[in-house]
């Protein structure tokens, strides 16, 4: 089953976007397919996540600086500068303590919900929070929305194909991820010899592969080298916020562990700056490729 990129969203001419912008590639990506489209974002960027901006023409967008814990007092400021849709993009490593979030009345009012809905885990609190912004008037779009030609294509995107051994690890680790999915623990799972072996934790992706690399030498695992990593989105992912996303980092940090390569979710994972993403695993000697999720028991 080949897997299909969603079409782009039709945006009015008048319609005003927003970007609360994050950490890594993604944001970056986002913004420069706004622009390039003709639309002028305004860039929300989380201070001390949003270190892509040092490379960028800021003179192409409205740059408006946010400390993490005054994040909830921009919707109000939003809805006066006219703003119809808002993408939700990149990652925030650091969570600001309770006592120092500001909160403005109407979020306030909000409270409840969203204190249930974090009780429900991460993506049930990113639901809520995409509910309660578009209560508000202003549309929620996914980064693959924007930027489809993001979304993971299906099938090998490598001069070098899984092996039957990979695919095994591939079929292991997929299992494993999304049964952490549905835990809402992560989303990426390490298999070696064709068991599991390694599960996303709260370290994220990156974390997951330090890890990896570091159990290389417990005698439990089959091999010094070889293994996959497979990121799949959780079981009702909510896919405006929060895809499974790898890029060249995660190529870098796979190598470095001994992998033979990396499985995603066509059609459910992004994949960032995919020229040199599939660039840097041919010259690593890895695989990427994007698995049907449709076709589960054919890996």
């Amino acid at each position: 089953m080949m897997i299909q990129a969603d079409k782009q969203p039709v945006l009015p001419e008048a319609s005003r976007i927003a970007v609360v912008a994050g950490s890594g590639a993604l944001p970056r990506d986002v913004v420069r397919t706004l622009v390039k489209g003709g639309h002028r974002p305004i860039v929300i960027a989380i201070e001390g996540e949003a270190d892509w901006l040092g490379g960028e023409n800021v003179a192409e967008f409205d740059l408006w600086p946010a400390p993490a814990e005054r994040l909830a007092l921009f919707l109000p400021k939003l809805q006066r500068a006219g703003v119809t849709h808002l993408v939700l993009a990149g990652g925030v490593s650091r969570r600001p303590p309770i006592v120092k979030v500001r909160l403005g009345w109407d979020v306030f009012r909000a409270l409840p919900k969203l204190v249930t809905a974090y009780a429900k885990g991460d993506d049930g609190l990113l639901r809520a929070v995409i509910a309660y912004i578009e209560s508000r008037g202003i549309r929620v779009l996914g980064a693959h929305e924007i930027a489809p030609e993001l979304l993971a294509p299906e099938g090998v995107m490598t001069r070098i194909s899984p092996k039957a051994s990979d695919r095994m690890d591939l079929q292991a680790a997929y299992e494993a991820a999304r049964v952490i999915g549905s835990l809402d623990i992560g989303q990426a799972a390490i298999a070696v010899g064709g068991r599991a072996v390694a599960l996303e934790g709260i370290e994220g992706t990156a974390g997951l592969l330090e890890r990896m690399q570091g159990m290389r030498h417990h005698g439990r695992l089959a091999g010094k080298t070889g293994g996959a990593l497979v990121k799949c989105a959780k079981p009702d992912q909510e896919k405006r916020a929060d895809m499974p996303t790898i890029g060249p980092d995660t190529i870098k940090a796979a190598h470095a562990a001994g992998l033979a390569g990396v499985g995603v979710e066509a059609g459910r994972s992004l994949i960032l700056d995919y020229a040199t993403t599939v660039r840097l695993a041919d010259e690593h000697g890895l695989f990427v490729i994007g698995l049907d999720p449709e076709a589960k028991d054919e890996r």
